[in-house]
């Protein structure tokens, strides 16, 4: 087990890779073709005159603050893994749109005061990394007929001759506003495509753009910032299964920061989906990164809290007696879990403080049973129970993360499907000190809807990356009822909570914004409402952006960004129905709120 690496990636490694691309996040990174991991590396010094040491075929793409993406061939990640410079490695995980099925009442919201000030987000950037975006609709426009796109980068186009990336990046094709407006005054649909090849698929991202910045006086639609410029960049998809990975979130973010300074433009950062895996303590090298970005130039990080909330995904608490930690006597604690027919593998997390000892037991359905933590002090076994295999990695704490883990990765063994009914996680105290201990399923995007905790824990369900520190973190709220949506992420409530950073006191969501019912625009030219987080976000992006045009722009505050604009935003919020004693897990300080939270 090498400690410079996360346990996940470690896990990786050690297994084949036809069982890899079994599983739902394992061969997340794995490039089949050049036989090749994407990493994630946290370095100092020379790294590329490190790497090139070990081989010239090492790709090396820099971010900020000591970050960098590395493409290494698999038979050099342990070598490149020793490397001095190398502190720590991830893999990349795959993330999820934060956005709900079911739709509601359709409600456009838009937090412009057309009074005194009347802000519009003009002269502020906002950077939409998402699914694309339809760059031909009116909303995006302003009104000469002109772009308000300065420029977009489409991760998932093949550079060739005239069309390039970024400079200091490998994939993808940028295009600034002079080529959008030139595929725009073309006429011939054929000749557009020619001329600017990218296409939002899903539609998430032409959505998301249009409640954080639109603009189409003929429909009456109005988004947050209607004002507002966009930097729009195209998520690399790196599978079927379409969803982006940390690192082409790292570099769109890299390269957000270098368009705002390069234009010298305060700069709004709009992410609407996120990962369960992970502690949820703000130690993972994306959370540390995005805290790092949120101190760069004149920036904001928005980030939605997910939908996990009534997912049934999370379970926490304690063996003592379920009253905290030093308070009555440690108990065996049963954990159950319901799997739904047809799951065709599952992942399980069980996160827990170091000063703690637990013996582990998994019980399948049908009464058979075996210990997880007995035949390893660390490291990879494979055990099977009932027509299901399982992958299990117990890992230690790491150079950037104190907290315990021990992974599980269901698999059908012999079938197509893993056995379904009721698994029982047993954990019996050994010597225990907190007591606690803190369950993750795969996210609910990755599992039926009958797989489930038989009695979940609502609380720290928020998604990776929204737990980042230094990020302002986006709940959702139904505007029909005035009340908390029960899907989204709820935060921090355990006081008694000693894995990882929140021990600080943070306090996540930091507020909630609508999100059910949005109206958005979609991909045939209309407007549709959606529901979700990912929705939430961009009306916080939006109300940034307002903020910052206040501040930055007018001149009224030039220190107007970062935790500061946090801020104002937590002194403005306002109550919710229901919501008695805030801050709370479930909307933060409260309702956003625009027009209150502007100093007099």
């Amino acid at each position: 087990m090498n400690q410079k690496r996360e346990n996940i990636l470690n896990l990786a490694l050690e297994t084949d890779e036809q069982e890899r691309v079994r599983t739902g996040d394992l061969n997340v990174g794995f490039q089949t073709a050049t036989r090749s991991w994407e990493l994630i590396v946290k370095y100092h010094g020379d790294l590329a005159g490190a790497v090139s040491e070990i081989s010239g075929t090492i790709g090396v793409e820099y971010l900020i603050a000591g970050y960098a993406i590395l493409t290494v061939p698999e038979n050099l990640v342990d070598a490149v893994s020793e490397l001095e410079q190398v502190e720590y490695v991830e893999k990349p995980k795959r993330y999820y749109y934060a956005l709900e099925t079911g739709v509601g009442n359709s409600r456009c919201f838009a937090p412009v005061t057309l009074g005194f000030p009347y802000l519009t987000g003009r002269g502020v950037l906002i950077l939409v990394a998402d699914s694309g975006i339809d760059w031909k609709r009116r909303d995006f426009q302003n009104s000469e007929g002109n772009t308000r796109i300065r420029y977009l980068w489409d991760q998932t186009l093949a550079p060739e001759e005239g069309r390039t990336p970024p400079e200091g990046f490998r994939t993808g094709v940028e295009f600034d506003s002079a080529q959008i407006n030139r595929a725009l005054q073309t006429e011939n649909a054929q000749e557009q495509f020619a001329l600017l090849p990218s296409i939002d698929v899903s539609g998430h991202g032409t959505a998301v753009a249009g409640i954080a910045a639109g603009l189409n006086p003929t429909a009456e639609y109005l988004g947050a910032a209607p004002e507002a410029e966009l930097l729009i960049v195209k998520l690399g998809v790196a599978d079927t299964m379409g969803f982006p990975r940390t690192t082409e979130l790292m570099r769109a973010v890299t390269w957000g920061l270098q368009k705002a300074q390069q234009l010298q433009m305060p700069l709004v950062i709009n992410l609407s989906f996120g990962n369960s895996y992970g502690a949820h303590d703000g130690s993972s090298l994306l959370e540390r990164f995005l805290d790092n970005a949120a101190e760069i130039g004149r920036t904001v990080i928005c980030v939605g809290s997910g939908n996990e909330g009534a997912s049934g995904g999370h379970v926490a608490g304690s063996v003592y007696n379920g009253r905290g930690p030093g308070r009555g006597v440690p108990q065996d604690v049963r954990v159950e879990l319901a799997v739904a027919n047809y799951e065709r593998n599952l992942r399980v997390q069980l996160w827990q403080n170091y000063s703690d000892e637990y013996r582990v037991f998994l019980i399948a359905p049908g009464g058979r049973r075996a210990e997880l933590t007995a035949p390893v002090n660390g490291g990879k076994f494979t055990l099977s129970l009932e027509q299901t295999k399982i992958l299990a990695y117990q890992g230690e704490p790491a150079p950037y993360a104190v907290a315990k883990e021990l992974y599980l990765e269901f698999l059908p063994d012999g079938g197509n499907y893993i056995g379904n009914g009721i698994w029982t996680l047993l954990l019996e105290p050994v010597h225990v000190v907190t007591g606690q201990y803190y369950l993750y399923l795969a996210d609910s995007a990755t599992r039926n809807t009958g797989t489930f905790f038989y009695e979940p824990t609502p609380q720290v369900s928020l998604t990776i990356p929204s737990t980042a520190a230094k990020v302002i973190t986006v709940g959702a709220y139904n505007t029909v009822y005035d009340a908390y949506a029960d899907f989204s992420g709820r935060g921090y409530a355990d006081r008694d909570r000693t894995v990882g950073v929140v021990t600080a006191g943070l306090v996540k969501p930091d507020f909630v914004a609508p999100g059910v019912g949005v109206r958005a625009p979609d991909l045939y030219g209309g407007y549709t409402p959606v529901t979700g987080t990912s929705f939430a976000t961009p009306i916080a992006a939006g109300a940034a952006a307002l903020l910052m045009e206040w501040g930055i722009v007018r001149g009224n505050d030039p220190f107007l960004y970062g935790e500061k604009v946090k801020a104002y935003f937590r002194a403005g919020a306002r109550p919710l129905r229901g919501e008695s004693e805030l801050p709370n897990d479930r909307v933060g300080f409260g309702a956003l709120c625009v027009s209150d939270s502007l100093p007099e």
